[in-house]
């Protein structure tokens, strides 16, 4: 199996036939679909990507390639090379002073200003094999993002935790759910693939119009369809359907889908004996209205519902060195029963009086319900084997504890906001917006953990095993909190883009400010931004990028809850001062268009809160009493490894630090250090319809694999024992592997009157997670050893080697 897949990672086209691959590139890279191809007295036409498969003539042929606005292009091709790639760059025959737009964008496309955004293929993003949801998985493979778990969508970016990343949809903020604290719970993104048209993805620097958070920002856009479209997919871990339509004149638009996910096949492959009942359901909704030239309306909905059962039975765990193998067996009683209840509706109006000016009002509002339940009492047997015979030595430990929750928690945050662009050419934007929202955040927390005295961790004295103690019973910690506020949030921002000459190179700038304030803790944040890019009239197609400012993580439901569950108020919003330099390379190699992208960064940060992971919870320490600093490089090599189909490797190196009360500065809990990704796509030359796509992924383990001591006098976990106990977790290694057959695409087939031509595609995969089968570790779980008061690092391992069968079609 692992040869397999070691060829299909390095699977190259080598079973030929006579066949000319051509693609088309305008000067700014973007592909140029229809244009009118003729070779050999036929006539073809690229389509949305710029590619056409041409067969090859018996003999020498001229291939003439022709668009309006664009030089035409010949060429004679030579018969005797029976596989050809030809890449061409078009130039246009319009000459002008202007410079074109950086981004090409269809009808009903919105325009990227930010000079730091990286723009991801929604198609791309569908035929991903992830777990966590094909556009995060995407952006996971990018060089400044780092996730230590396949079950989760959430990510860390350049040093940052899961809560200080922005997602848009349409240009509006949405929520994660707050009390998820295992990967296993979170269930599907919120953002469905299906529905995408537009993907950009800033790891930091980003523009004004953004909002208040220190590491990064999503952006997506869903699309409006332009007729009749049904499409779905069927695997063994859940489905999707989707459908929609436009009315004859264009004027009226929607977009339907709903999606159902179950994860207990993949969660099987934990080395536990768990009946697990995973079951998540979501559906949105996007539909447009024009009125005419100057007026539209628009609404957005989601509605989402993950229900989480689980109930423990036993668990083995192998762990330790050769020299001293250990195995840890636990027994459980007990069951944890979660649920997630997320809604958000948003309706916008457009008003565009002239071609110039345009007028957004969105009113939104979002509600998340959770619950977060669970009783279960384990016990536990820690036993040491010899090395050389594996006999179980006489030396072993026993104990148990019981872990309890009922948490509630109701977010809603509802709210309006108006913006306001004013585009006086094609290379100048002027941008303003302000918003005004109201929350709502009630709190129920009552979180506990009894641990006895020989346990998994000791909350009073050792005795003599055998003897009672008799001494009064004490949990190891207690979280209790009744929380109820209503404040008030208002924002804005004002910004400015420009494109120009300078001598002979382009230069573009965005400069831009943000304020926010919010009565809660009645602070007022103000924020300027500003990038800076310029493209030098060289021979090497080179752009030089810069960008900085103020950033903040605007304070919420994580970050004003108190470790002991109450909500600070005095809590302040943490500060991030950045500064980003890049490089975009854009050259041939073998024919062929390459981009490498080099970014340099450092972040200077203050008030910081100090926290630890928990899983993938994030527990705030309720005081800004740290300091740090966060500075890496990240290096993107992107282009057609494989002709017709893109793919990249990514690599970085980063460091984060953080001074806490002045003790000295420690590295984070998301100290990335070394990480390399690669998204690869191919297909056989011979069978064009077969194709493949795979994700390999290697990240040095994050410094979070240190236990968390809970302070006897207050009961509560001690974030500055991080200084007492440095140990990070092994690194994360993981092959995610997509085969596709192609049976029906009718880019290449046109319809035909029988039942299979009613298809516009129809394909068959499968999917392997986790192809080598590798036992990745998200955290440790602490045991005591009171006989030798030693404290093991039990690890907490993620899935194992997963197969999917997925049937996907559109009509």
């Amino acid at each position: 199996m692992k040869k397999f897949a070691l060829f299909l990672i390095v699977l190259f086209p080598i079973l030929v036939f006579s066949q000319i691959n051509l693609k088309i590139l305008d000067e700014n890279g973007n592909a140029v679909s229809d244009v009118n191809v003729s070779y050999n007295s036929k006539s073809y036409k690229t389509n949305a990507e710029g590619f056409v498969k041409i067969p090859l003539a018996e003999t020498e042929q001229t291939l003439t390639a022709e668009k309006e606005t664009f030089t035409s292009f010949q060429k004679k091709i030579n018969p005797k090379q029976k596989y050809q790639y030809l890449n061409v760059k078009f130039v246009s025959s319009v000459k002008t002073k202007d410079i074109q737009e950086v981004i090409f964008r269809g009808k009903g496309k919105p325009k990227i200003t930010d000079l730091t955004s990286l723009e991801i293929s929604p198609k791309q993003a569908q035929v991903l094999a992830s777990l966590s949801g094909g556009v995060e998985g995407l952006v996971k493979s990018l060089p400044s993002v780092n996730s230590n778990t396949e079950l989760s969508s959430q990510y860390m970016v350049r040093g940052g935790n899961y809560d200080e990343n922005l997602i848009y949809i349409n240009d509006i903020e949405l929520y994660r759910p707050f009390l998820i604290r295992n990967s296993l719970q979170e269930g599907m993104s919120v953002v469905n693939p299906d529905m995408v048209s537009t993907i950009s993805f800033s790891a930091g620097g980003f523009e004004a119009k953004y909002g208040d958070k220190m590491s990064s920002a999503l952006n997506i856009y869903y699309r409006q369809p332009t007729k009749f479209e049904l499409s779905g997919e069927a695997s063994l871990i859940g489905g999707r359907l989707s459908t929609g339509f436009a009315s004859k004149n264009k004027k009226l638009s929607a977009l339907f889908s709903g999606r159902y996910r179950n994860t207990n096949l993949v969660l099987n492959t934990l080395n536990e004996d768990t009946d697990f009942n995973p079951q998540y359901f979501d559906f949105q909704s996007y539909i447009n209205y024009q009125f005419n030239d100057k007026w539209a309306i628009s609404f957005l909905g989601y509605w989402a519902k993950n229900d989480y059962e689980m109930v423990p039975k036993f668990k083995e765990v192998d762990f330790g060195t050769i020299r001293q193998p250990i195995k840890l067996y636990v027994g459980y009683e007990g069951r944890e029963d979660d649920q997630y209840k997320n809604m958000m509706g948003t309706a916008s109006i457009i008003f565009k009086p002239n071609k110039k000016l345009t007028f957004t009002l969105d009113n939104f509002a979002y509600q998340n319900r959770e619950r977060e339940y669970y009783s279960i009492a384990s016990g536990y047997l820690l036993q040491a084997f010899d090395p050389t015979t594996g006999d179980p030595v006489a030396t072993y430990d026993a104990g148990g504890q019981i872990d309890h929750a009922r948490n509630d928690l109701l977010a809603r945050v509802y709210g309006t906001q108006l913006r306001a662009k004013y585009s006086p050419d094609a290379n100048t934007d002027f941008e303003l917006g302000v918003k005004y929202e109201k929350e709502k955040l009630k709190d129920l927390t009552n979180e506990w953990q009894l641990v006895d005295s020989l346990g998994y961790s000791v909350p009073r004295n050792n005795t003599i095993p055998g003897i009672l103690d008799a001494s009064q019973l004490k949990l190891r910690y207690l979280i209790t909190g009744n929380n109820d506020i209503n404040p008030t949030r208002i924002s804005g921002y004002a910004q400015f883009s420009k494109k120009f000459y300078w001598g002979e190179s382009r230069v573009f700038v965005n400069a831009g400010m943000r304020a926010q304030h919010w009565d809660f803790n009645n602070e007022t944040l103000i924020s300027p931004r500003v990038q800076f890019a310029i493209k030098p009239d060289w021979e090497a197609d080179m752009l030089f990028r810069f960008s900085g400012g103020i950033y903040y993580q605007a304070p919420f439901y994580k970050e004003i809850k108190d470790l002991d569950g109450s909500f600070n108020s005095d809590i302040k919003a943490q500060k991030s001062i950045q500064f980003i330099a890049a490089n975009d390379y854009e050259f041939k190699m073998v024919d062929r268009p390459f981009k490498l992208t080099t970014e340099l960064y450092y972040k200077k940060m203050n008030n910081l809160i100090p926290y630890y992971l928990d899983n993938v919870r994030i527990r705030y320490a309720g005081d800004n009493n740290s300091e740090g600093y966060a500075y890496g490089v990240d290096a993107r090599l992107f282009g057609e490894f494989v002709p017709g189909v893109d793919s990249w490797i990514s690599a970085s190196y980063a460091r984060t630090k953080e001074n806490i009360d002045g003790m000295g500065y420690i590295a984070r809990p998301t100290d990335q250090r070394f990480r390399i990704s690669m998204f690869y796509q191919d297909f056989m030359p011979k069978f064009p319809t077969m194709k493949v796509n795979l994700m390999l992924v290697f990240a040095n383990g994050l410094p979070s694999g240190s236990p968390i001591v809970i302070d006897s006098n207050t009961g509560l976990p001690n974030i500055a024992s991080r200084y007492v106990y440095q140990k990070n977790l092994p690194s994360y290694k993981r092959v995610d592997i997509g085969l596709t057959k192609v049976f029906i695409d009718q880019k290449d087939n046109k319809a035909s009157g029988n039942f299979w031509g009613k298809f516009k595609e129809l394909a068959l995969g499968v999917q392997i997670f986790n192809a080598f089968n590798i036992n990745n570790t998200i955290a440790n779980q602490w045991v005591t050893d009171v006989n030798s008061s030693n404290i093991y690092p039990v690890p907490v391992r993620l899935t194992g080697r997963f197969f999917n069968v997925k049937l996907e079609f559109k009509f």
